[in-house]
């Protein structure tokens, strides 16, 4: 039997998962073709790439969101301010505040604003095709885990193949306007993309259980709940595409280390609150944590619908023999350990 291990000694998250897959031999090729069957395409552009976390090198998972005006310009979610309805891309952390900056992807409802600065030593602006005709050396110097849509600083020196696909951070803009999808658009956008049934039924899990958690912790049934475009299309192909590698991948079943979740405090829009977030523990019911003292948000509400819904069992590593490892990054780089996901895959 294929086994998927999950050593999430560094947390996780919905791109270090799809990142530490990609690692140990998934397609990416083939999981963006599928990812199109969504239709939401023209909304994105995905990037990996190999980076270089404490001494490990692992390959780094990106959604760039795009923003989609009425005349077809497409502009890039480079700098704006806007309200964020159940997108766990919730730090406001300021600079010199004592609040932890922390982790996210699609849950928690919050405002704030953001700015990127890239300092790219090579610039790959493309929709569908790849590049694989250079080397660099890759440092990232990053002040925030998975960062999408933060105030952050890159500087890129990289010693290893790229696979890139990115687009031009050539517009910078503001606005305070967003569509929303409703849980029950995107379980209907789901249901709609022909995806293959294990890959579909996987995937309305996970969107499922983070619907629940919000519900609960917002008190709205599960069919209003609401979440915000940048962190819908965020959540969606980090969960759909979670679930199309799992299928490829022939895995049959999956184990799990227990789950860290760092510590601190984390301000959104509701005000000051505790690591883990609310609906990260909401969705963490039933899985075993393990304590941590690194004041950053490790584990996401997508990671831990990842770990909730697909791990049949936890502890430590099974009786397998491995075929393959993994090492899936986060953006933040601590000082004293690799923010990495390693998953291990055996028979």
């Amino acid at each position: 039997m294929k086994t998927l291990y999950l050593d999430c000694f560094s947390g996780i998250s919905g791109d270090m998962f799809i990142g530490a897959l990609l690692d140990a031999g998934g397609d990416a090729q083939r999981m963006q073709t599928e990812l199109q069957k969504l239709n939401i395409e023209e909304e994105y552009t995905l990037q990996w790439s190999k980076v270089n976390k404490n001494g490990i090198t692992a390959t780094k998972f990106d959604v760039h969101l795009q923003e989609v005006h009425e005349k077809g310009q497409v502009h890039s979610h480079e700098d704006h301010h806007h309200v964020q309805v159940h997108s766990h891309e919730e730090h406001l952390a300021e600079e010199g505040s004592s609040e932890v900056h922390l982790e996210h992807d699609a849950v928690h409802s919050h405002s704030h604003s953001h700015s990127h600065s890239h300092e790219h030593g090579h610039d790959h602006s493309h929709e569908q095709n790849h590049r694989h005709d250079h080397s660099h050396d890759h440092v990232h110097d990053n002040d925030h885990d998975h960062a999408r849509d933060h105030h952050h600083h890159h500087d890129h020196s990289h010693d290893h193949a790229h696979h890139h696909h990115s687009h031009d951070h050539s517009h910078s803009h503001s606005h305070h306007h967003h569509h929303h999808r409703a849980y029950k658009d995107i379980v209907q956008m789901i249901e709609a993309a022909g995806f293959e049934e294990p890959v579909r039924d996987t995937a309305l899990r996970i969107f499922k259980i983070i619907g629940e958690a919000e519900g609960k912790i917002h008190g709205v049934p599960l069919d209003d709940v609401h979440f915000h475009e940048v962190g819908a299309v965020d959540s969606i192909v980090d969960i759909v595409g979670a679930s199309i590698l799992i299928h490829q991948m022939g895995i049959e079943a999956i184990h799990s280390s227990s789950v860290p979740v760092g510590m601190g405090k984390i301000r959104i829009d509701h005000g000051i609150y505790p690591v883990p977030a609310p609906a990260t523990l909401e969705i963490l019911k039933g899985v075993p944590l393990e304590a941590s003292d690194v004041r950053f948000e490790l584990t996401t509400p997508t990671g831990a619908a990842i770990v909730s819904v697909l791990a049949q069992q936890y502890g430590p590593i099974p009786s397998i023999k491995v075929t393959a490892v993994g090492y899936g990054a986060g953006t933040k780089t601590f000082a004293d350990r690799p923010n990495v996901l390693r998953v291990i895959v055996g028979e």
